[in-house]
């Protein structure tokens, strides 16, 4: 009978999608006292299971390419100054403060790597957050405008906590694809958390945004009070590779 009822037990709990009582609701009947802490173990659990599925869920809503850990990175390997600035970074303070991050350098330093690094722990504290290359967030944009459901995407895009805008440099837009990104980009500024990263300096965005004047409008909202990171330097994933394989010569920044 009571091997019937626990298994009855389980099969609500699966409809209810009440994993974390599922999982631990005869553990805890061995091991409680009273009812009141056989209660309070379980709704413990539940809870529990809840708040991991929570973090799974805009982790998976996220589109990271990959999982990078901040606890993983091998911080001797980055630039200079990423590797003094990874720490208060890392307190995820900029994103309370609605402050932008701009990484520059050449290819290979590790801005995606450190990108998705921080936006994954800011999954794990509650943030919402998207990560995207810049050529496919103006394509979606110009889609979404074609398909009259700019607005939809816009409302969605406004409200994440944190934005990561990868690879901006790599293709140039016409004049619809930047108006685009600069006015989706200009109402973050300031409220909301953008990282960018680029292979390309401010004075050389014009090559990707064509016209001069919006080139500067959107350097000047990006900047305005961001944290500016310079990545310049040799490749970490090379710099990595030579450390785990024992070599210890210097490569030079011949790497892009």
């Amino acid at each position: 009978m009571k091997v019937k009822i626990n298994e009855e037990i389980k099969e609500y709990c699966s409809i209810l999608k009440l994993k974390g009582i599922r999982t631990h609701f005869e553990q805890t009947m061995e091991q409680a006292e009273d009812y009141e802490e056989f209660l309070h173990r379980l709704l413990t659990y539940e809870l529990e299971e809840k708040h991991k599925r929570s973090i799974e869920t805009r982790i998976r809503s996220a589109h990271f390419p990959y999982k990078q850990y901040i606890s993983d990175i091998e911080t001797d390997c980055l630039p200079v100054d990423m590797q003094k600035k990874l720490p208060e970074l890392a307190t995820l303070k900029f994103i309370e403060k609605g402050k932008n991050i701009i990484m520059t350098g050449n290819p290979g330093t590790g801005k995606t790597m450190v990108s998705i690094a921080l936006g994954l722990k800011a999954c794990m504290a509650g943030y919402k957050v998207l990560f995207t290359t810049v050529p496919l967030l103006v394509t979606t944009l110009k889609e979404s405008n074609s398909a009259r459901t700019l607005r939809y995407f816009e409302n969605r895009f406004e409200k994440y906590d944190l934005v990561i805008a990868d690879e901006l440099g790599y293709t140039s837009f016409d004049r619809e694809g930047t108006d685009l990104l600069f006015n989706n980009l200009s109402l973050r500024a300031a409220r909301k958390s953008t990282i960018v990263t680029t292979n390309l300096s401010f004075e050389r965005w014009v090559e990707v945004f064509g016209d001069p004047t919006v080139t500067s409008a959107m350097v000047d909202r990006l900047t305005y009070k961001a944290i500016l990171v310079d990545m310049e330097g040799e490749s970490y994933r090379l710099r990595e590779t030579l450390r785990e394989n024992g070599s210890s010569f210097d490569i030079g920044k011949k790497v892009g």
